[in-house]
């Protein structure tokens, strides 16, 4: 899967169309020799989120110290000179700081979700897949997990609070009653990530989980931005 520049944060769509016209770069030096109007934060942002990985970086931290470089101006006397200096001596990115990486320069991640380097942790926590839910019974009370993804609280609700949460399995849906969102207002607000715990309900093909107990869960990565209250 390949993911458009114009998901790229901070990328201007000038920027971004000079270098679709311009492809393909042998290596970054070259990219900013063809694209002179690049700026260091763009050339940056396209690093962090590995979009120069295929080019002469191994690795997006070996990216981010060869843009860097790049970018500094050296005029035209030095600008053809090859460069010397050793490889990069920053590690690779780990998994989270790719996550976090991915979720801040683009608000999504096209590698694996959050959730599936955490599902050992939540099976020993009896979380059940947002897969498996289809297989439980209608009324069995169940616990789930994800990243939230939209918050929706309608006029017509009567203070009911509608969650769409997110893992790596699929999406399930959470029904949060008027004195449960009160009682746990802020986590709900502000929690990217939530463990839920209440009856799985089931009605004409549509399944949810009718919220009696949310808290926040830390997994030290990134998260999508959600659509909330809207």
């Amino acid at each position: 899967m390949r993911l458009g520049l114009r998901c790229v944060r901070h990328l201007r769509a000038a920027t971004g169309h000079a270098i679709a016209v311009a492809k393909p770069f042998s290596d970054i030096d070259e990219l900013v020799r063809r694209i002179p109007g690049i700026r260091k934060n763009e050339l940056e942002m396209l690093a962090s989120v590995g979009a120069l990985n295929g080019m002469d970086a191994n690795h997006r931290r070996d990216a981010l110290w060869k843009a860097g470089r790049a970018g500094k101006p050296t005029g035209p006397l030095l600008e053809s000179v090859p460069e010397t200096e050793p490889e990069s001596p920053l590690t690779k990115m780990t998994t989270n700081e790719r996550l976090s990486a991915d979720y801040y320069g683009t608000g999504l991640t096209v590698g694996r979700h959050p959730m599936h380097f955490h599902r050992k942790r939540m099976n020993e926590m009896g979380v059940t897949p947002a897969a498996a839910l289809v297989k439980r019974r209608n009324g069995m009370f169940v616990r789930v997990a994800g990243c939230v993804i939209v918050r929706q609280r309608p006029g017509t609700a009567k203070g009911i609070v509608f969650l769409s949460v997110e893992d790596e399995t699929g999406i399930f849906n959470v029904i949060v009653m008027p004195d449960i969102f009160e009682a746990n207002r802020l986590t709900i607000v502000r929690s990217p990530y939530l463990l839920v715990e209440g009856p799985l309900q089931k009605y004409e093909g549509v399944i949810h989980v009718q919220a009696r107990k949310i808290e926040a869960i830390s997994l030290s990565a990134g998260a999508a931005s959600s659509h909330d209250f809207k």
